[in-house]
Order: structure tokens, then sequence, then C-alpha cells
């Protein structure tokens, strides 16, 4: 089973929707660190033919000495490939580049995958298509469709919410809702503003399916959203985004 820490919120099928929405940028780079095992076939051929520029190397040594000169947009580590654990790689890569995503590729007996420090883990057998899903919401957007408030940032148009290491794809609604707590953080914003913004409607007496989406965005931004650090409820009142 896949333990992945992209977080979908949207399960409804817009396959129409989502090509338009993630069109890969030109020559979009890759760092591929695998192995070279007869047994396991590359990735390298099925990416590069969707457009990415690819380079492969077989280490995490390797993958360093690649990030003192390169700029890649994303690392994908499939340690799977090179028969090793692969933790250490991506530690290393964390701290020579804190903000490159990583994608991590492992195995079924793979031990605590969920301990990984990556943006995403994904554990064979998976298709080409499953790896391009996960790789496009990693890639560079344009700025001015990016909403940004301390470790927040929200990207509108193509409805990710990332915060940390995590990120997460919203449905429309909650995506409204959101950039509403962004836009005023440290408000306290009353439940019946919220609920006519959000459902744009003058009817507020009954505002308790707020109540869910604001659930689903704390499991979206927050690390434990039982003990939410940034979208706090305000008693009797409604609720304020924290940055503090």
């Amino acid at each position: 089973m896949a333990v992945e820490k992209l977080v979908l919120f949207d399960d409804r099928k817009r396959t129409k929707e989502r090509q338009a929405e993630h069109l890969v940028t030109p020559k979009a780079k890759i760092l591929l660190i695998e192995g070279k095992r007869a047994d396991r076939p590359s990735f390298f051929t099925g990416l590069a033919r969707k457009g990415y520029e690819i380079k492969s190397v077989s280490s995490g040594k390797a993958a360093l000495k690649h990030l003192d000169g390169a700029h890649p947009h994303v690392v994908i580590i499939d340690a799977e490939s090179m028969r090793a654990n692969g933790k250490g790689i991506v530690r290393a890569i964390n701290r020579s580049a804190q903000d490159l995503p990583v994608i991590f590729i492992t195995g079924e007996d793979y031990d605590h995958p969920e301990s990984v420090e990556a943006d995403c883990v994904l554990i064979q057998p998976f298709t080409l298509q499953k790896l391009l899903n996960r790789i496009r919401p990693l890639l560079p957007v344009n700025e001015k469709n990016l909403l940004k408030v301390g470790p927040l940032a929200l990207n509108v148009d193509r409805r990710w919410v990332r915060c940390e290491n995590r990120k997460a794809s919203l449905t429309p609604r909650l995506v409204v809702l959101m950039r509403l707590l962004m836009e005023r953080p440290g408000e306290v914003l009353k439940r019946e503003e919220l609920f006519s913004e959000v459902w744009e409607t003058a009817y507020t007496d009954d505002t308790r399916t707020l109540d869910v989406h604001i659930s689903w965005l704390r499991q979206a931004v927050e690390e434990d959203p039982r003990h939410p650090r940034f979208i706090k409820t305000v008693r009797g009142v409604g609720y304020r985004l924290d940055i503090s």
C-alpha cells in the first residue's frame, strides 16, 4: 500500500481539468537517483518522453556533487533500485537544498516508509502515470497565482496549499475558505461571514458544515489537527489564522 504525504481532498475525476492545470513546464529539470539493476526498469526513458530534462546519477554522493552546479526542480530517489535504505540520501539532500522537493521510491518490504522525510513516498509497484501525477504539483508555479502568509502558500488556480513539509490538493470551496483566512491573518472571522462568503448565501442559521470544512483544512496544513497551530477556533465567534 502506497504511503504518501501528498494529501488529496478532491476525489472527483477531473482528468481534462487536471491536464490543463498541470502542463509540464518546458524542460522542467529532474535529478533521478537510481541504481542499475537488470530486474528493475529505469524511469529515465518514460520521464524523458514526457518532456522532462533528466539527470541520472547512481549514488547520493554523485547527487550532492550535481547539486553544486545545477538547480533541478524535483529529486527522485529510487531506493528500491539501489537495494539501499535511502534515508541518508534524503537527509543529505534536505540539508543541501532545503526547499527542493523529494520523491522517494521503495518496495513493499521497506520498514516504516512513513518516517522518510520526503514530500512524497511511493511504494512499488505503481505506474508511470502515478509518478507523473506526483511530480507535477511539486513543479514551480507562477508567483502571481500564489498567496503566501508565513509558512503557508496557497495556489488558487491549481488548488493546493503547502505548509512546511505538507502539501494538499483542495476542493474549490476549501480554496475560498483558505484564501479568506490567509487574506486576514490574526483577525477573528465570524462564522456567519465565512459561511456567507464561501457558500454565497445569505442564510447563515446553520453553519455546521463550516466546521467540517475547517477540519479538512486542518488536516491539510496542521501537523496535529486536534491541536491546531495555525487555524484556531474562537469559541462562540468564529476562526482565526495564527502565523506568529
